[in-house]
């Protein structure tokens, strides 16, 4: 990563692009990728996609996706509260004194996720922040008034925390996951450019819609790239942090190197590329197990089109789904490196066929 770099992500970030809504951000994405890359395709629902060697007739994917967890109002009371439902995974548990802004066609309206103060609250039967009793308050009292701030049922949610950098090397911040991929992926298509490398193959740079309420944008354009070979990126939990089982849910760290993912969908033959490639650059990885699904667009893009290689590369991540996601930077740089130097290991034609 270069000053330019770090520019790039702070504003990507910075920009709220949940699920259904994540065009602005596309736009961004496209802006910094547009050197890099030959042409772009899009489709109807905002997936982009950057095109290096559009003629050639084998296709590789290199994929993150662009949205983010978010809100819906579901319901204004008639005293002016907003309740909500949740767009993708929302954690009802951090809500609670969160500023929000609530996205209106005439601009973004400020609300805070009220609470009962502590000295209100029954202590033999204290009641746990859930769906059904968090609400917003836009600081009006009645359902009209808000209304009039051209807020209804419908409308995103998002909340306002932006980017900044935690003890020299975590990046912190809302959206992390998976922004950080379409972050990572452009950082490769840079690096490519940079170093006039010639791929042999065409490359599409794909940022997907969608993931976070069931990996629907890579399905999509799964289905109009064929791919012949996918390399998703996501992020994985940091199950050092307190509260978390390892028997459960496996040993992965922030700094430890990117995750290669176990799973049916996972490609065996792929996999082992991407691992032999880690051992011969020496960049650290880490190896996770997942039982039926990575829960990742790599299950959209292995069942795809008859079957396509898939492997999936992680970013380990403390605290998912909150508004201070953090991952570690030398993570996202060895991330952007085993990528970049598996891509040259890949040959037009490759089958990765476990009967070759």
């Amino acid at each position: 990563m270069n000053d330019n770099s770090l520019k790039f992500l702070e504003k990507y970030l910075n920009n709220a692009a949940p699920t259904g809504y994540e065009w602005e951000g596309q736009k961004l994405w496209m802006d910094y990728l547009k050197p890099y890359v030959d042409e772009f395709i899009t489709d109807t629902y905002g997936t982009a996609v950057g095109i290096i060697n559009p003629e050639a007739n084998f296709k590789v994917v290199i994929e993150g996706h662009a949205d983010e967890i978010s809100w819906y109002v579901n319901y204004i009371t008639d005293e002016g509260l907003i309740y909500v439902i949740r767009n993708g995974g929302s954690d009802h548990q951090i809500a609670t004194s969160k500023r929000v802004n609530i996205h209106t066609k005439d601009g973004v309206v400020k609300g805070v996720f009220g609470w009962p103060a502590i000295h209100t609250r029954d202590k033999s039967k204290e009641e746990t922040p859930k769906i059904e009793n968090i609400c917003i308050d836009v600081g009006c009292s009645t359902k009209e008034e808000v209304e009039k701030l051209g807020v209804h049922v419908g409308c995103v949610i998002t909340y306002p925390d932006e980017f900044f950098i935690l003890n020299n090397d975590k990046f912190v911040c809302r959206g992390l996951d998976n922004r950080m991929g379409g972050f990572m992926i452009a950082e490769v298509a840079r690096m490519l450019k940079e170093n006039k490398v010639d791929l042999p193959f065409g490359l599409y740079i794909t940022n997907s819609v969608q993931e976070e309420i069931g990996l629907r944008g890579a399905e999509m354009i799964s289905n109009t790239i064929k791919p012949n070979v996918a390399i998703v990126t996501d992020v994985c939990h940091d199950t050092t942090t307190p509260m978390i089982d390892k028997k459960k849910e496996g040993l992965t760290k922030i700094g430890a190197g990117p995750v290669i993912s176990y799973a049916p969908a996972v490609q065996n033959k792929l996999r082992e590329m991407l691992i032999d490639t880690a051992e011969k650059h020496k960049i650290p990885f880490q190896r996770l197990a997942a039982s039926r699904m990575t829960g990742t667009d790599t299950d959209a893009f292995a069942y795809s089109n008859g079957g396509v290689a898939s492997a999936l590369i992680s970013l380990p991540l403390r605290y998912m789904h909150t508004t201070v996601e953090m991952v570690h930077r030398d993570d996202v740089e060895n991330v952007i490196k085993l990528i970049y130097n598996s891509l040259l290991e890949i040959k037009s034609g490759d089958t990765f066929s476990y009967f070759d």
